[in-house]
């Protein structure tokens, strides 16, 4: 397997956000800010990273093994819980105004689509470990990505005087579109 493939058709690609559209409230909520939505894009990506080493040996390990597959939703949203919940009392002590600025999106990554789409498609694929690790680094990369160039974009149009009808959430979902029409265009490319 080509692992450098992978894990640029997952960032650029088969972008989480742009082309299965997982991750969408985060996109909206916590990107009026390039700080807040940086912040957001390093907490997924420790999540998605960490959550997808831990559920793949859980599967691989034990519940494949013990015939317990039927259990992988609950287990895989147990770690994916534990982990935001150690991000979140890590921020809290050590970096207040990042938690502060991240307000109830935080919590919020618990139930992000895009982290349990992340652990889901490691084992519906049946990748390795390695080809895991990459394909959750490249998911979580591909959010980060996404979510801060969407910020920066949010953050010059603040700037600017746009028409009432398209202030806030209309023109954030124009830029959206606009955005995964772009990525559209790098498909085939790997």
């Amino acid at each position: 397997m080509n692992y450098l493939s992978l894990f640029l058709n997952t960032v650029l690609i088969d972008n989480v956000i742009l082309v299965h559209f997982f991750g969408f409230c985060p996109l909206l909520g916590v990107t009026n800010k390039k700080k807040s939505a940086s912040g957001m894009g390093l907490a997924v990506i420790f999540v998605i990273v960490g959550s997808s080493a831990i559920t793949w040996s859980l599967y691989r390990y034990i519940l494949r093994p013990l015939h317990l597959e039927y259990l992988e939703l609950v287990t895989f949203i147990l770690v994916i819980a534990s982990f935001v919940q150690f991000i979140e009392m890590f921020l809290k002590r050590f970096v207040p105004a990042l938690y502060k600025s991240l307000g109830i999106f935080l919590p919020l990554i618990t139930t992000n689509c895009a982290v349990l789409y992340a652990t889901m498609q490691n084992i519906s694929k049946g990748y390795g470990f390695t080809a895991t690790m990459v394909n959750a680094l490249g998911i979580s990369v591909g959010f980060f990505f996404v979510v801060y160039v969407f910020a920066t974009l949010r953050e010059r149009l603040n700037n600017k005087k746009l028409y009432r009808s398209f202030q806030g959430n209309p023109i954030a979902l124009i830029i959206a579109a606009l955005m995964a029409l772009a990525f559209s265009g790098l498909a085939g490319l790997v």
